[in-house]
């Protein structure tokens, strides 16, 4: 195993372990009193972890031109199921979004598929594409109709932390592959009166960004959240209060074990825990582009691109909301919080990333 594709791996390993760790210091005490069972959401973190390491594994074990070959086949699958879920008594609803459906003990979220699916399909229609990109057309119209289908889908659950999320990537997909820019930054002009309206004619989220400017304007409502993550963030001080000593987890902090995860790190283990888990992010980020920087195809590049993109952008989001620099988005922490299909398609991604590298050493 080539040394980026070691680092890479062993770089992960050590986020899940910090991420097993985590969910079971800030949930145990929830879980205890809500489900009986103290080991509740560490049983089933671990159950979604295996179902990651298999995906993972067959992710490392497919061949790239096989991957290049089903592409549309698996973004049409994941377009099926993002219809599916929509659908009453098939898709489940949970304070008033229908984003999962439920399998056996476990809840599939299928805009976390979708979020792979229409990466492998970007890249491979823009790889094949090359030579036609900077036409209107042919190059520009076919992935921007079939992307803004896909978000179209994702909002209707609604999701909007992973439509931005997509978008992003995709952009960043369609400028690297010589999409001209004024195309890209048309869309991008056209598509903030439909953002404002989301953001703000929608009562819920324009509280939320409101409150992000001064959560203390309610600080027993909309703000309490975002001020009960300050206080976790500032009591950890340099060394913090001790691994399983958090008192925000006890009732204090919603979502401590998922989506708050990282404000309880920074309580029990300091402003040392907290920036060696950003410091993680970052060598992921690093040993991930020397991946693909040294990806021989086109295909490879712009996928492996938009895979570690996707995970510092869930990444910078989730840290950013925590610390109140972001308004409040429903993005886990990429490895470490608790999320069930988030873990599983970050896994898989990290699958595709050393399966990419590995076909680059090939090359050589």
């Amino acid at each position: 195993m080539s040394p980026a594709r070691s680092s890479l791996f062993m770089i992960t390993v050590v986020l899940v372990a910090v991420g097993i760790v985590m969910i079971y210091s800030t949930s145990a005490i929830y879980a205890n009193d809500r489900m009986g069972d103290s080991l509740y959401f560490l049983k089933r973190h671990l159950l979604y972890l295996l179902v990651g390491l298999f995906m993972m594994l067959c992710a490392m074990g497919i061949k790239i031109q096989t991957l290049k070959k089903y592409s549309k086949a698996i973004m049409a699958f994941s377009i099926i199921l993002l219809v599916l879920v929509l659908i009453p008594h098939i898709g489940r609803e949970t304070a008033g979004a229908r984003r999962w459906f439920k399998i056996g003990p476990l809840n599939f979220q299928p805009s976390e598929f979708a979020k792979i699916a229409i990466f492998i399909y970007l890249a491979d229609l823009l790889a094949r594409k090359e030579k036609s990109v900077k036409s209107f057309i042919h190059g520009y119209l076919p992935p921007v109709l079939v992307l803004g289908f896909v978000i179209a889908l994702i909002l209707l659950e609604p999701d909007l932390g992973t439509a931005i999320a997509i978008s992003a990537v995709s952009v960043i997909m369609l400028f690297v592959s010589g999409i001209k820019v004024r195309y890209i930054l048309g869309s991008v002009l056209a598509s903030i009166p439909a953002l404002y309206v989301l953001l703000f004619r929608v009562p819920y989220r324009r509280k939320r960004m409101l409150i992000f400017l001064n959560p203390w304007s309610d600080r027993r409502g909309a703000g309490f959240q975002i001020i009960q993550s300050f206080v976790a963030l500032g009591s950890g001080g340099l060394l913090g209060v001790g691994l399983g000593q958090s008192r925000q987890k006890l009732f204090y902090l919603p979502a401590s074990h998922t989506d708050f995860i990282f404000s309880i790190i920074g309580e029990e283990l300091g402003f040392l825990g907290s920036a060696a888990v950003v410091i993680l992010f970052i060598l992921f980020v690093w040993e991930g582009m020397k991946i693909t920087f040294a990806a021989e195809g086109r295909f490879e590049k712009l996928l492996s691109m938009a895979l570690v993109s996707l995970i510092a952008l869930e990444a910078i989001i989730n840290i950013g909301v925590t610390s109140g620099v972001l308004p409040t988005k429903g993005l886990p922490l990429p490895f470490i919080s608790y999320g069930g299909t988030s873990l599983i398609f970050h896994l898989t991604a990290v699958g595709l990333l050393l399966n990419i590298a590995r076909s680059s050493e090939a090359y050589r």
